[in-house]
């Protein structure tokens, strides 16, 4: 195995220097994502939205928030460009391409999800250290509902953009099979997103849902209640994702 020869090694104190400033880059970037999660929690990027430029007092009123975070947020947010200020009325904007990534749950740009799985798995990560120490694994459940929750409201918008009109029909025969009425299962389902999406626009189908991980099906049942109020369990049917359950239909 070959060695790296540290004396011969020459130090460019400029390319050192480039990576300290990309380094802070990225911590501004890893805190940023808090105060992203923070932004949607709070509603502040909704109310931003469509109400043209505010003041940190005016918005502080619309969302039930104190006025000094609020100020302090709005002014990390204008040094991102997450949105814009006018230093002559001292008020925010939330632009419309922002407005619709941060604020629009069904656009394919919609971001915030996104932003909740990076801070999740941040929150994750002393046990990850652990895991990598012993070499012990690591599982989907162990992790925050951050992370879970994150992921299905960061893929939602694309299976909804996608799956139906693009991606089953890139399949032979299936939007047909879907059409006439086969039993379909979706392992490993998750929060439920593409099962009832699939359920919803292929009524002569029944699908069957199963995931290992017990908070993200209860949500996912939960879904497929409100979809269906009157009980049409007939076509969207869940089961526990255990050896007797996983396969029988």
């Amino acid at each position: 195995m070959g060695t790296i020869d540290q004396e011969a090694a020459e130090v460019d104190m400029d390319k050192v220097m480039q990576f300290v400033f990309r380094s802070v880059e990225e911590v501004g970037a890893t805190l940023n994502t808090a105060l992203v999660v923070m932004g949607d929690r709070l509603g502040l990027y909704r109310a931003l939205a469509g109400a043209g430029p505010l003041a940190p007092a005016e918005l502080a009123e619309r969302t039930g928030t104190a006025e000094r975070y609020v100020r302090e947020w709005l002014n990390a947010q204008a040094a991102g460009g997450y949105v814009s200020y006018d230093p002559d009325s001292g008020r925010y904007l939330l632009p419309p391409e922002q407005a619709v990534a941060l604020t629009d749950p069904d656009s394919p740009a919609y971001l915030p999800g996104f932003f909740q799985t990076a801070l999740g798995a941040v929150i994750d990560s002393p046990n990850i250290v652990d895991a990598a120490r012993t070499g012990a694994g690591f599982g989907w459940h162990e992790h925050v509902s951050d992370v879970h929750e994150g992921c299905e409201r960061f893929f939602r918008p694309g299976y909804t953009a996608n799956l139906v009109a693009t991606w089953l029909p890139a399949l032979d025969g299936v939007v047909e099979k879907l059409e006439r009425g086969a039993l379909v299962a979706d392992a490993g389902c998750g929060r439920g997103a593409s099962t009832i999406l699939m359920a919803q626009h292929f009524p002569n189908s029944a699908f069957a849902g199963s995931d290992y991980h017990a908070r993200s099906r209860r949500p996912a049942s939960g879904r497929g209640r409100r979809a269906w109020p009157t009980g049409c369990g007939s076509r969207q049917r869940r089961r526990r994702a255990t050896p007797a359950s996983s396969t029988t239909w």
